[in-house]
């Protein structure tokens, strides 16, 4: 039914009434805040690929299904021009990573198909023009990545052998010899392999690579096709296991099969790619090898020669990097102060900052873009107010133009402003990001949320955190701040918590919270802490602290150094972290334990919710279960809940859900006005 507009002096003095009564039109529509249940509403935007023509961008689109509690996905083709957009791929469990042909009238992906222990996931190839998909692969395990040879004519993949023993596994002859894998492991785990497939799927694949050597499991880009299209370049490791996490570059000849180590290759390498002229090799690798800190960007010539430490000068811990099309320049991002900067690095030594605003790329130890054969770039991001979106760029120099709105329901409510701050601790200038209440006022008291990130190389951002955002909006501060050991403030920043894991970043965190107060509006009485993986760890080395803290969340919580060291997956490897093993002397020993927040268990007596997966493989549950009895034990209020899956932190829609009302829900039961709970 359509409504009558108010005009005139009548509209004037409605309006006037409802100023005098501290009202506005249509306030209980505009008055709801973001909820928990908000989170679940939101879609994901993510691996934007521009097409050959630079014309249109492929991205996939994802959203939430509470009733299969699973994400369904579709690969949407958007027009840069308009904005348009066709819905290219969906129906199809898991579907990701769409790649473009190289003439551009192909599109292939990655979708599960299959049912009960068959279903694995598999590379189709669809044309544009009919819509067509046809499966290429029927691996035996599951596709893990691939990318198109230059001409078009075929594919490469990686995926894992079958189990050996499969048959005699079944008849309980299962026993396996173990090595530096996580405790979690139930079978020895395979080597990925590279595989070559015809496009036209008219032969079966070929295999490329076998023996023990590995493609890093962790990696997202570990090979990459010469201009060429004779030979790839690729990464691996000596074994499977994840703990073993030296890594070389290899070049691989595709007709021959013949594998050659690249002269002069560092030992801990990630992200090989040949430029488009083919006269380069582009690698990741941190500065001080074998520690993880500070990740740059190296050139070698593809011929022969000395690497270049092109990326140095940024000093930054630094993600991702693409060739720009006329092979002059890198296109390199990370994390940089409270967002994510991506620069055009040149070979010649000079770099320049993308001019973003505030739009913040996304990526979790990754930066989400694609650059196209005209410089232009595709990427998803986010803003303060806004989750994520497709972003483009005409050229480096140009100004993001966002493509899309598929968040504007969640852009429209009142969010929580958020605000970067910075601070003195010891030496340093640690940064972190405030979220304040959509109501908030400065001469009110408000209680103070520290939600801590993992890592501890990453960093909290102006971008817009669901989790946070619905923290904020029960009249909560929230701060997130960023500790030595972030990887947002360069070399010396990051490294400052080699062997200090836990007093030097909690020293940097107190002083965060010493600066707040002097503004006057945190009720002091009311701080708690929270955080999950390194973040949780945080948490509990905070807990003992004299500071009286009202309650804590410790998710997926590292309390004791020694079970990363043995049990985690990365195990051996976590001494780039804290130090050389703790086996070789008593004082490596010492120095494990004094630095684990177990070590501090006899002063914890917060009030604490803990979170974990039964089969974390980053962080076995037997540290929860430490922090579970050494509160309980000290009659210190504690709830334990867990998640019968094996991850790091719930992904499905269903756990999460349930993950983040159970931290909402401890934050509220001590924080809200009244007596706290007992």
């Amino acid at each position: 039914m359509k409504m009558r507009t108010l005009k005139g002096p009548l509209a004037a003095w409605l309006l006037a009434v409802l100023m005098l009564l501290g009202l506005r039109p249509h306030a209980t529509r505009a008055q709801r805040r973001f909820e928990l249940a908000d989170i679940g509403k939101l879609v994901n935007v993510s691996d934007p690929q521009l097409s050959p023509d630079g014309r249109s961008i492929l991205v996939v689109v994802s959203r939430p299904n509470f009733t299969t509690n699973r994400h369904d996905a579709e690969v949407v083709l958007v027009d840069v021009a308009s904005g348009r957009q066709r819905v290219l791929v969906a129906g199809r469990p898991t579907v990701k990573q769409p790649r473009w042909a190289p003439s551009g009238d192909r599109v292939a992906f990655l979708a599960r198909t299959g049912t009960g222990k068959d279903a694995h996931t598999q590379l189709f190839v669809q044309t544009l023009a009919s819509g067509e998909a046809r499966q290429l692969t029927s691996a035996v395990e599951n596709v893990q990545l691939y990318s198109w040879s230059p001409d078009g004519t075929a594919l490469v993949y990686s995926a894992a052998d079958a189990p050996a023993n499969a048959a005699e596994a079944a008849r309980g002859h299962d026993s396996f010899e173990v090595g530096n894998g996580a405790v979690t492991l139930t079978a020895p785990p395979a080597p990925d392999h590279l595989w070559l497939v015809a496009a036209a799927g008219n032969a079966p694949a070929r295999r490329l690579t076998s023996g023990p050597l590995s493609l890093p499991d962790d990696s997202s880009a570990p090979f990459g096709w010469a201009p060429d299209g004779r030979v790839l370049v690729c990464v691996l490791r000596p074994s499977a296991q994840t703990g073993d996490q030296e890594t070389q570059v290899y070049t691989l000849e595709v007709a021959s099969g013949a594998l050659r180590a690249l002269p002069g290759s560092p030992h801990r390498v990630d992200l090989p790619a040949y430029s488009p002229d083919g006269r380069w090799i582009s690698y990741q690798t941190p500065r001080e090898p074998p520690y993880f800190e500070s990740l740059e960007f190296d050139v070698v010539p593809a011929a022969g020669g000395p690497a270049r430490h092109l990326s140095r000068a940024l000093d930054r811990n630094l993600q991702r990097a693409l060739w720009s099309p006329d092979s002059q320049s890198l296109l390199v991002g990370g994390n940089d102060g409270t967002t994510v900067a991506i620069w055009q690095q040149g070979l010649n030594g000079s770099s320049q900052r993308l001019k973003l605003g505030a739009v913040s790329p996304n990526g979790s130890y990754w930066v989400d873009m694609s650059v196209g054969r005209r410089a232009a770039l595709a990427l998803t991001a986010n803003e303060p107010g806004r989750p994520p979106e497709l972003y483009y760029l005409a050229s480096p120099a140009a100004a993001p133009r966002r493509l899309t709105d598929f968040n504007h329901e969640t852009a429209a409510l009142p969010l929580g402003r958020m605000e970067a701050v910075q601070w003195t601790s010891d030496n340093l200038r640690p940064d972190g990001v405030l979220t304040y209440p959509p109501d908030f006022e400065p001469t009110k008291k408000y209680p103070l949320v520290l939600m801590m990130h993992g890592g501890p190389s990453n960093a909290s951002r102006l971008a817009f955190y669901g989790l946070g955002q619905a923290v904020a909006a029960r009249g909560y501060v929230v701060f997130q701040p960023n500790y030595r050991g972030s990887d947002n403030l360069g070399y010396a920043f990051q490294r400052a918590i080699r062997e200090d894991a836990g007093a030097g970043p909690g020293r940097d965190v107190l002083a965060g919270i010493a600066a707040l107060t002097t503004r006057g509006w945190v009720d002091t009485s009311r701080i708690s802490l929270s955080g999950a993986s390194y973040g949780g760890f945080l948490t509990a080395w905070l807990m003992g602290e004299p500071w009286r803290w009202r309650c804590a969340v410790a998710a997926s919580a590292v309390v004791d150094l020694l079970d990363s060291y043995n049990l985690s997956d990365n195990n051996i490897a976590n001494a780039g972290h804290y130090g050389p093993s703790p086996w070789l002397s008593a004082e490596n020993l010492a120095r494990y334990r004094a630095q684990s927040p177990l070590a501090r268990a006899g002063r914890w007596r917060t009030p604490t919710l803990i979170l974990h997966n039964v089969n974390d493989f980053r962080v076995p549950i037997a540290n929860a279960y430490k922090l579970y009895h050494a509160l309980q034990d000290n009659d210190v209020p504690v709830r334990f809940v867990a998640f019968p899956i094996a991850a790091h932190v719930p992904g499905d829609p269903v756990r999460s859900a349930e993950w983040n009302r159970l931290w909402v829900e401890w934050l509220d039961r001590y924080l809200q006005p009244g007596p706290a709970a007992k």
